[in-house]
């Protein structure tokens, strides 16, 4: 999901600057956290810096914690596990109601910290927060429903029950994109089935998922049920993929690191749920609504900047309206404000490092190179620092390394395709296959489009694809497992087959 490999960027250790000097602001300043929960207690010496990417300025600082610690967390969380699993689900449903009541009553306060960590415009992380929100209060009603299943039996004096139960420890690496989101999307339907959480958040992003522990805390998740700890990416990880206790690692994040945890947690055959890179295929027929297909590619491809897992990478445009479509397309996008988060109107803010910046322009260079024109933007924006100019390309081809490539930045390629065959076929060249679109009006059409698809998720004629109703999740090499829904809940439990026999009178 992430081009930024979790413990590569931004872990400098400096003592962080004064945040109210530098305009953050809280209701509750409580909130910014400076220490790691492990068993119930705040532990941990802040050491490295988290920095605004629109400024560049410290906002706070988090401890540079171990494998010690990470194993003192995965400890505490084995032994919350046998209480709380056996609390009813109504209970535990309770506290995660009372969670999802904290986490909207500072939303305000949640979506400043994490604007200035992160850098996306304040009303994206407004409605992030309240997406966080949704997940825990989703699944403290799914986990009421978690639901087994009676089978006939082959004899008489027998009856065959099957129970789910939950796996026991859980570790969650959640990515700096969306750092509250990724956070409740695993830890709430883990909790809510009777799991004790381990959680390591992005180093870029660490006080968002802070604040959303100190806020579950306040609601009553008993001590060790929810740790957090922040610090050595591979040390940290290392510990939550090989040792025993953890039964399961839900992961988002790059490919590469996904494949990395898959191997490292081999050696306990732990279970794994792997939220991984994506190459999004946008797909405009000429049949297609091409207001609402414009209006549907830009909210795809410059929501975060460019920034997000399922952002229209490739958008293949049907030849008949090339021409209409990419005209409407530069006119949005031309439109679009630059600026820091928390600036009124902004639309598109900084880049989360430079690495990022750097591989945006590369990028662009080698569509250049291979015959791309830029139809806007381009570069750096006049802003400077990690600002980038929403960017426009066309005339793309399959040799390019947008083509092959997650850019995670605000550059829209525009590619030409013939019909429906040539349409799928370059939509599906990729190894990933996390999330795809097609706008088109005729039915069958879309149905054929929508099967012949190799993705985890299609939207037809719609932009946006997250629901804490709905399962999240690719195939291929964008991952395994999904998020969201019943099927979210499920991947923290495991199926226990009991035979019941001698009932004969």
């Amino acid at each position: 999901m992430t081009a930024t490999e979790p413990g590569k960027a931004r872990m400098t250790r400096m003592a962080p600057d004064d945040p109210h000097a530098t305009g953050l602001r809280l209701a509750d300043p409580t909130l910014l956290r400076d220490r790691c929960l492990i068993g119930g207690a705040w532990t941990g010496v802040p050491r490295l810096s988290v920095r605004d990417p629109a400024s560049g300025v410290a906002i706070g600082a988090v401890p540079d914690l171990g494998a010690v610690e990470a194993q003192a967390a995965v400890e505490a969380a084995r032994s919350a596990f046998p209480a709380w699993s056996g609390l009813t689900a109504e209970t535990r449903a309770a506290v995660l109601r009372r969670w999802q009541q904290a986490i909207s009553t500072h939303k305000a306060d949640l979506a400043q910290i994490l604007t200035r960590e992160q850098g996306k415009p304040l009303a994206e992380a407004l409605a992030e927060v309240e997406y966080a929100a949704s997940f825990v209060g989703f699944y403290a009603e799914e986990g009421r429903r978690l639901y087994g299943e009676t089978i006939p039996a082959p004899r008489a004096d027998a009856r065959i029950l099957v129970l789910r139960q939950p796996v026991g420890v859980a570790a969650a690496i959640t990515p700096w994109n969306f750092p509250a989101a990724m956070v409740t999307r695993k830890v709430a339907p883990a909790m809510a089935v009777g799991c004790a959480v381990v959680l390591k958040p992005a180093p870029e992003t660490p006080l968002t998922a802070l604040a959303l522990a100190a806020l579950a805390e306040r609601a009553g998740v008993p001590p060790g049920v929810f740790n957090v700890v922040t610090g050595d990416a591979g040390a940290i990880g290392r510990v939550l993929t090989e040792h025993p206790a953890v039964r399961t690692v839900s992961f988002t994040g790059s490919t590469e690191v996904g494949k990395l945890l898959m191997r490292q947690a081999a050696s306990t055959v732990k279970k794994l749920a792997l939220e991984l890179g994506g190459n999004a295929p946008f797909i405009v027929f000429d049949d297609a609504d091409l207001e609402a297909a414009a209006d549907g590619c830009l909210e795809s491809k410059f929501r975060n900047a460019g920034q997000t897992c399922v952002c229209a990478n490739r958008i293949y445009v049907h030849e008949p309206v090339y021409a209409p479509f990419l005209a409407r397309l530069l006119a949005r996008t031309a439109a679009l404000k630059v600026g820091r988060g928390l600036e009124p109107g902004v639309q598109i803010g900084p880049l989360i490092s430079e690495a990022a910046v750097a591989k945006v322009e590369r990028h662009i260079a080698d569509a250049v190179a291979k015959g791309a024109q830029v139809r806007l933007g381009g570069g750096r924006h006049a802003l400077g620092g990690r600002f980038f100019s929403p960017t426009v390309l066309s005339d793309m081809t399959a040799d390019m390394a947008i083509s092959r490539e997650e850019t995670f930045g605000p550059v829209a390629a525009v590619y030409r395709v013939r019909d429906e065959a040539d349409a799928l076929a370059q939509a599906n060249a990729t190894p990933y296959g996390l999330a795809a679109y097609v706008y088109a009006r005729d039915l069958g059409r879309v149905v054929r489009m929508a099967e012949g698809l190799e993705t985890g998720m299609v939207g037809v004629n719609a932009a946006k694809l997250g629901a804490d109703v709905a399962p999240f999740g690719g195939v291929k090499q964008s991952g395994l497992g999904r998020e969201g829904s019943r099927h979210g809940l499920e991947e923290f439990t495991e199926l226990k087959y009991v035979l019941l026999g001698g009932l004969a009178s």
